[in-house]
């Protein structure tokens, strides 16, 4: 009954006015970037970020979350239509989704997408209001001991899960810690690392980092390899499905929305693992495996699902335990420490409304995406016409306006260029830039955490290994270091991430 009540007080403050219409503005604006190849929602709420200034807490969180999974959605409709995802996680809907596409049945494929997207969604939604409670619960109960180990933890299955080399996603973790490092120490207050810059003193604001890595650097990448977008169509009908198509998709959504929903709660894993790995086992398990590639709807339906509810339940561990999954959820955390709140477990019991009123928010979003993006199919195939040079002058005003209103100064203006050329640099030598900003976030909480756990215990490192839920975590971090190590799991690792 409990559960009743609380989702009651989250859809009281959902379903205010205000909450509303920012959720609309999210969602809509998530779609929008998830159309637009090259932009993205970690671009689009770094660049939005200083805009939550001004907001309230609820309603800067609510449209911050309907832009993440929003672009879920969105990705898929510029996949089906045009063959051009606009997110990574819709690479694997435009195998199937474009064959049907060609083949006159763009409206069925779309209709697939979106009761797919609409139905993991739902249950993702269910899932975090289930498991939420409890799991902040469990972590109350946690020292800065246990904290420490469950970041080890995130930051390994980071590189795990990360895609690319091995190598490049542990020495993007380093540099992200190392960069987390810059700044006064934890304890005395010294200058690290500043170099006697005093812009420096304070560390470097994870907005630049993050608009610098994914929002310039796809600027420069996308300007580079500006392709040219020819329509299937110009005109979608039919998005009604038959018995049988029906039929076809139910037991892809089921297993795309399980597979989702516990790969999201994964750090470095989410939705775009979720929906490679679903295309995958659903062109082992399928009847119509021999229609892969060539337009089976099961290529659409599993993977639409599985990155929704991956999208959805990776919000779990950054409510509960104040640890990212994901870049997004990074900039989630860092949206909630400028409105003065501390992530993790105690956000449910000091901020109820909030906790509560962000999963209200979910399932409201994901009806307003069903009602919204079939009838404007038309606006967003007119939006993916535009050419990409006539789009980034207003992508880096937006950029530089964002990151001068932090501190007005000139100086953050030059560190985003900076971070902007290096994310061009990543993206030439394959590294993903993802665990370095994981690592960024999560290392200035690893320090203080590891500094606390030390002073509590005399500076005994056995701490770590005495507490029985710290050693598991960190017997689960070297055991999967070690599995990833060996050369038939980094084959296995290596394919996943492979388009067949």
């Amino acid at each position: 009954m409990e559960l009743f009540a609380n989702l009651g007080l989250g859809f009281e403050t959902a379903l205010t006015l205000q909450n509303l219409m920012y959720c609309l503005i999210g969602v809509f604006l998530g779609t929008a970037v998830g159309v637009l190849p090259g932009l993205g929602p970690v671009a689009t709420i770094a660049m939005l970020l200083p805009a939550t200034f001004a907001l309230p807490p609820i309603a800067a969180l609510i449209m911050l979350a309907g832009i993440y999974y929003g672009a879920q959605y969105g990705g898929s409709t510029t996949a089906i239509l045009v063959n051009l995802p606009g997110e990574s996680s819709s690479v694997v809907t435009a195998i199937d989704g474009y064959q049907m596409a060609r083949q006159g049945n763009a409206g069925k494929a779309l209709a697939t997408a979106a009761i797919g997207s609409f139905f993991a969604g739902t249950v993702a939604t269910i899932l975090l209001a289930l498991f939420a409670p409890p799991l902040a619960e469990l972590a109350l109960k946690f020292g800065p001991a246990e904290y420490f180990s469950l970041m080890v933890l995130g930051l390994v299955a980071s590189v795990v899960l990360a895609s690319g080399s091995l190598l490049n996603a542990i020495g993007m973790v380093i540099l992200g810690l190392l960069l987390g490092l810059v700044g006064s120490d934890v304890n005395s207050g010294a200058a690290r690392y500043t170099f006697d810059m005093p812009e420096l003193a304070d560390g470097i604001n994870f907005v630049i980092v993050a608009m610098g890595m994914f929002g310039i650097g796809e600027i420069v990448r996308n300007l580079e390899h500006e392709e040219s977008r020819t329509l299937v169509m110009k005109k979608v009908s039919g998005l009604m499905l038959t018995k049988d198509d029906l039929k076809r998709i139910i037991a892809p959504i089921l297993r795309g929305t399980v597979l989702g929903s516990a790969l999201g709660i994964l750090p470095g894993g989410g939705a775009m693992l979720a929906s490679f790995a679903a295309y995958s086992i659903e062109k082992k398990v399928s009847k119509n495996s021999a229609q892969f590639g060539k337009g089976a709807i099961e290529g659409v339906a599993a993977p639409e699902s599985a990155n929704n509810a991956g999208a959805q339940t990776s919000f779990i561990p950054m409510l509960t335990l104040g640890i990212p999954s994901n870049p997004v959820m990074a900039l989630m955390i860092g949206a909630m420490i400028i409105q003065g709140i501390q992530p993790g477990p105690a956000v449910m019991t000091e901020q109820p409304t909030l906790f509560w009123g962000l999963i209200a928010s979910m399932w409201i979003g994901n009806f307003f995406l069903i009602v919204l993006n079939l009838p404007m199919i038309g606006l967003w195939v007119r939006m993916i016409t535009v050419p990409y040079h006539h789009l980034f002058p207003a992508i880096l005003m937006f950029c530089a306006i964002g990151v001068f209103s932090l501190n007005n100064s000139d100086f953050d203006i030059y560190l985003m260029a900076l971070f902007g050329l290096f994310g061009y640099i990543c993206a030439k030598l394959e590294a993903e830039p993802a665990p370095m900003l994981l690592g960024f976030i999560i290392g200035p909480m690893m320090e203080e955490y590891l500094r606390r756990a030390l002073l509590l215990s005399r500076s005994d490192p056995m701490v770590f290994l005495n507490r029985p839920i710290s050693a598991t975590m960190l017997a689960v971090a070297v055991l999967a270091l070690v599995a990833v190590l060996l050369p038939a799991l980094r084959k296995k690792r290596e394919e996943a991430f492979k388009e067949e």
